[in-house]
């Protein structure tokens, strides 16, 4: 079966939430939410809510679950939290809502970032799941790992994505 045969709709257009975990940034700091945001937009797609939270588990679940809960928002890409240090809870506070896990997202970010700054790329817990219908994206919080996943992973497969999610065919 060739990827043309494929039995499951994509989606014309798509409308993302961007939400950054920080406890420093500001909207106007935010250069990573910045790029992602620009480059969403140069695909032809929409960025209909922006939203800086802090590193609390909670407020990062909450957001998110009240975002995917809208009309006008078809996918979440959330950049930071995704590290290791005590401060870094993305993962902890997503992962328990995701009706379904994407294990494919994060094993391919893994291995596609290896090839660009080796070993290193096993120090990311970037995840993808499903919440309240919407896929949520977890990327790192540098501008040049929510870039590349963005760039690489989410906006070429977004449409495909979003056409089994919807249950379309």
């Amino acid at each position: 079966m060739t990827a043309s045969d494929h039995p499951h709709h994509e989606v014309s257009s798509v409308s993302f939430a961007i939400v950054t975990i920080s406890s420093s940034r500001t909207l106007e700091t935010d250069e990573s939410g910045d790029a992602l945001a620009e480059r969403i937009e140069a695909d032809g797609m929409t960025v209909t809510a922006r939203e800086i939270v802090d590193d609390d588990a909670a407020t990062i679940g909450a957001t998110v679950v009240a975002l995917a809960d809208r009309d006008d928002v078809d996918a979440i890409i959330t950049s930071g939290g995704t590290g290791l240090s005590p401060d870094d809870v993305t993962v902890e506070a997503l992962v328990p809502r995701f009706e379904r896990e994407i294990p494919g997202f994060g094993e391919l970010f893994r291995s596609l970032s290896y090839e660009d700054i080796g070993p290193r790329a096993l120090l990311s817990r970037s995840v993808a799941g499903v919440v309240g219908g919407v896929p949520v994206f977890c990327l790192p919080g540098s501008k040049q790992g929510a870039m590349f996943g963005t760039e690489e992973l989410i906006l070429p497969t977004i449409a495909h994505v979003l056409g089994h999610v919807q249950g379309h065919s």
